[in-house]
């Protein structure tokens, strides 16, 4: 079969070549749609459901809301397992299913289960999903802060709580809407708050109660719509706006009328601007800030996604108040810029040896060009395959690919042609004509038998990878499905491009002799074969002997999960005394970030979390602290 495929091939040589450059196009196209990340997302399929409850103790958001709802999970289809956290005001249940399932199919599993459990939960606690997102999905931070002296229109000094409210209302939602960012998380400053204090005294002397005050203030907060009228053929929507804008227009609200004179709400309370009971912080180079944290959408690219957010808050920048700045502090696309840096590194560097290897073992720079195409052809060839079976380029994946065996098949073919073309050319004294390349090509391929064999072997040690599950196996699949599509790509090539190329383009330079190289290794090589021939009792037993060292060094040797990155950066947890307050805790992290940065030229910026953010994605009690050193380049 193979031989008539390679008889076809070099009879309609013009046409393979045009559909392999097709398929290379193909594969130019497929790598700019390619994810590219530095590891593999391990991640498995699972939903967050995230309830806050602000009051309650850990042990009544167990019973009351944890339990309710992580009951209401179970029994779900290709569920897994489902696991709980449960800490004051903030109930999580995480549910993992099973390998392959389609995350929106199970988060509307999760949200039909959702809808029943609300019944049994207390009153105004509401459970959300959390974002549609992996482990590795938060890409890309930048913190909001106020540059030195920089004041409002006041001319008072930027708080922590402006600065969450520039956050909020006007760098999240615009980066909200970069193609690719599910969520924006935030951490840090306060939720501006309008408080009511009551006097209780002032309340039970005018006969009324706290629910009194709650229930009027409720009502007196809300646009209340009545229609519309028509006249003289216009129409006109009528509506009662009263909802609040002011501290006066909550003061004035009418609790009730007492001998015709109206009771407000200044009466008995006083309205004040307040702050949020906040379960986390945020800190940079020893000051407090305003973290924002972009979560990737589940199958995007890490770093065009990163890079689109960066190339937003630069918009965003340009419309926030005069002397307040959203500054990046952290870019997975650096990392994944490094990691990628590497691959090519090796890759272009492994192609470069392999063409000059061929070019002195063959002797022919044009069948050592024909060889080394093998290389990119089957990379963009493989790109096509990995966008199609959704595996991204990353270290595991790319950095698995060897060239020597790529190109393997390829060099035998090659080889066997010009010995064959070689002799042929010798024994006619001429150059051969186009008929007679041809016909010695077709005869060459009769070491395609043993060639095949050989690549089909290596691929089948990669088999039991594909049994792998679990965390292994989301971690291996994709270095054994690079390394298969590549020996693929490498097979389909050497049985047709490769001999349609060589009738094509190889008609000089070719010789009935071995070149000087060769012909050097042989005259170093076969007295040493005749020697092993001669005591073959030796060569086994020091075979045997070398097999024994090797296993004995074998269990001396470590072992790594995962290939070890240096991003160049640090990753520190900060952990209390448990039941440090938030306040303690923020004020020990600006010590510790401003003594580090006194201490250590190194250090470009530090920056932390501290307790949980606003999406419980990663919840923290408030005696921890998640701190990030940015190191400056090393050549600084």
């Amino acid at each position: 079969m193979f031989q008539k495929i390679i008889e076809l091939a070099i009879a309609r040589r013009w046409l393979v070549i045009f559909v392999v450059a097709c398929l290379a196009a193909a594969g130019v196209v497929s790598y700019g749609r390619l994810p590219i990340d530095a590891v593999p997302d391990i991640t498995n399929v699972q939903v967050q459901i995230n309830t806050s409850a602000e009051g309650y103790s850990p042990l009544e958001v167990e019973q009351r809301i944890t339990f309710p709802i992580e009951s209401a999970m179970n029994g779900l289809p290709r569920i897994e397992q489902t696991r709980s956290l449960s800490k004051y005001g903030l109930s999580q249940v995480t549910v993992v299913f099973k390998d392959g399932t389609d995350i929106y199919f199970a988060r509307q599993l999760v949200n039909e289960r959702l809808q029943q459990a609300k019944a049994r939960l207390p009153d105004k606690v509401e459970p959300s999903m959390g974002p549609t997102a992996t482990g590795l999905g938060e890409i890309f931070y930048w913190t909001v802060e106020a540059k030195e002296g920089a004041r409002k229109r006041d001319g008072s000094p930027y708080t922590p709580a402006d600065l969450r409210e520039i956050q909020d209302w006007i760098v999240a939602p615009q980066l909200r809407g970069v193609a690719g960012v599910t969520e924006v998380n935030t951490i840090g400053g306060y939720l501006k708050e309008y408080q009511v204090a009551p006097d209780m005294a002032k309340l039970s002397a005018r006969g009324l109660s706290l629910a009194t005050l709650v229930s009027a203030i409720d009502r007196n907060n809300g646009n209340a719509g009545a229609g519309y009228i028509e006249r003289g053929g216009e129409q006109f929507v009528v509506r009662t706006p009263g909802q609040v804008k002011s501290l006066d227009e909550i003061c004035n609200i009418v609790l009730d009328v007492a001998d015709g004179a109206p009771l407000r709400v200044r009466d008995v309370a006083d309205v004040e601007p307040g702050r949020e009971l906040r379960t986390g912080a945020a800190t940079e180079n020893g000051r407090e800030v305003v973290l924002g944290a972009v979560f990737m959408l589940i199958g995007e690219n890490s770093r065009a996604v990163a890079e689109r957010a960066r190339v937003k808050l630069d918009a965003v920048n340009r419309s926030l108040p005069a002397g307040v700045q959203a500054l990046p502090v952290y870019d997975r696309s650096v990392l994944v810029n490094k990691a990628i840096a590497t691959v090519r590194k090796n890759l272009v560097e492994g192609a470069l040896l392999v063409i000059a290897i061929l070019f002195l073992f063959l002797g022919n720079l044009r069948a050592a060009l024909i060889t080394a195409l093998v290389i990119p052809l089957s990379m963009l060839m493989v790109f096509t395959g990995m966008v199609n079976a959704g595996v991204s380029a990353n270290l595991m994946s790319l950095g698995a690919l060897d060239f020597g065996i790529i190109v393997d098949g390829a060099v035998v073919i090659v080889e066997n042609c010009i010995r064959r073309l070689g002799l042929a050319r010798g024994a006619a004294g001429r150059r051969l004509t186009r008929e007679e390349r041809c016909a010695e090509v077709a005869a060459a391929a009769e070491a395609r038998r043993p060639l095949l064999f050989g690549q089909l072997i290596i691929m089948t040690v990669y088999l039991p990878i594909f049994a792998l599950s679990g965390v292994e196996g989301r971690m291996f699949h994709p270095m054994a499905i690079t390394v298969v599509m590549a020996l693929l790509a490498a097979m389909l090539l050497s049985v047709t491009f490769i001999p349609a190329a060589v009738a094509l383009f190889v008609d000089r330079g070719v010789a009935d002799h071995e070149n000087a190289l060769m012909r050097k290794a042989r005259a170093l090589y076969a007295p040493l074969l005749d020697a092993v021939l001669r005591n073959r009792p030796v060569a086994f037993a020091f075979a045997a002997l070398a097999i024994l060292l090797s296993g004995m060094l074998a269990t001396r040797l470590g072992t790594e999960f995962a290939p070890n990155l240096n991003e160049g950066d640090l990753a520190v947890l900060t952990m209390r005394i448990p039941g440090t307050s938030l306040q303690q805790s923020v004020a020990m992290q600006q010590h510790l970030e401003s003594t580090l940065l006194k201490q250590f030229p190194e250090i470009e910026r530090m920056f932390a979390r501290v307790g949980t953010a606003e999406v419980a994605t990663d919840p923290m009690p408030p005696n921890a602290a998640d701190s990030y050193i940015i190191l400056r380049p090393e050549h600084d």
